[in-house]
């Protein structure tokens, strides 16, 4: 009866000790399990290039929300990206979203500049004001093959 009493212990201690680590975990990760206080918006680009699900959307330099999702429209044959916003952050229907670099080489998110409309968005509406990011290796080979041409010119 005692060993059994003992193993009872044990177990339940182990629950608690997985349980701890599965929190730690999470936390830690900055996996959001339940997202009940975001809601949705859309937002199009020609290029998202290295930006990443879970990027941050940020206004003011502010974090206001995550990216969800980032998909093809085949329809329109843009890059789809799902903004997940904080609740109590209420957006101008006249938002602009542009893809921006943190540093240098950093990575890349969502910044929103305020509009001055008086209509808010909702959830499931679309950002039509969008601004790709800019690609700096085809600025460098632009740079470098309109130099060349105007060299064999002379």
């Amino acid at each position: 009866m005692k060993k059994r009493s003992i193993e009872f212990y044990v177990g339940i201690f182990m629950i608690i000790g997985i349980a701890c680590c599965a929190y730690l975990i999470i936390e830690l990760g900055g996996i959001k399990v339940i997202n009940k206080n975001d809601y949705r918006l859309y937002a199009y680009f020609s290029s998202v290039a290295g930006l990443k699900k879970g990027a941050s959307v940020e206004m003011a330099g502010v974090q206001i929300g995550n990216v969800i999702s980032i998909s093809l429209d085949t329809d329109r044959l843009l890059a789809k990206v799902e903004l997940g916003i904080h609740e109590n952050i209420q957006l101008a229907e006249d938002v602009m979203a542009s893809v921006k670099t943190s540093g240098v080489i950093g990575d890349r998110y969502i910044n929103l500049s305020p509009g001055g409309s008086e209509t808010k968005l909702d959830s499931g509406d679309t950002i039509f004001n969008t601004e790709s990011a800019i690609d700096i290796e085809a600025l460098v080979s632009k740079y470098i093959f309109n130099k060349e041409d105007k060299s064999d010119d002379k």
